[in-house]
């Protein structure tokens, strides 16, 4: 899997579009902190830079023109990390192919529990903003493609089989 960033304008869910409160409950089930950046301000721990969330600790940053599939993107990476090593997280969660996987599924699940967004969207959202899969599209990689994800995820106990 690869990204590429594209304008900021793509048609995609954004954090603005949801309720808040739903991101910040859901996120605290992880023992993830949610922190809403003022319009236009920096955003802490970003790694692609605005609007992309930023992560330090246990803490997500995100704007309202943050998109949802890269709070979610960026809180997953926070959970598949045990929690020694998310405390040393600052910007970079990871450079691990198996996370980065595990962290790409997950936020796909995830978005099943956010009351207004749900898989399919997210799926889109991710094929609009620029994730890129050999089968072409989130969609054929999640279900035809990402058992190792699955499987890495169940092992440590973040899925249930």
């Amino acid at each position: 899997m690869t990204t590429e960033v594209i304008a900021a304008d793509a048609q995609v869910t954004c954090v603005g579009d949801i309720r808040f409160d739903d991101a910040v409950a859901l996120l605290a089930a992880h023992q993830l902190r949610l922190h809403r950046v003022d319009d236009a301000a920096p955003i802490p721990g970003s790694y692609w830079g605005e609007p992309e969330a930023g992560i330090i600790g246990s803490d997500v940053y995100v704007r309202d023109d943050t998109p949802v599939h890269s709070m979610l993107h960026e809180a997953c990476h926070l959970i598949v990390l045990p929690p020694e090593r998310r405390a040393l997280v600052h910007t970079d969660a990871t450079d691990s192919v198996p996370e980065e996987d595990a962290t790409c599924y997950l936020q796909i699940v995830l978005a099943a529990q956010l009351p207004g967004v749900g898989s399919d969207r997210l799926m889109r959202d991710m094929d609009t903003w620029g994730y890129t899969y050999r089968l072409g599209s989130t969609r054929a990689w999640f279900e035809q493609d990402a058992e190792d994800a699955r499987a890495w995820l169940i092992e440590r106990g973040l899925l249930t089989a």
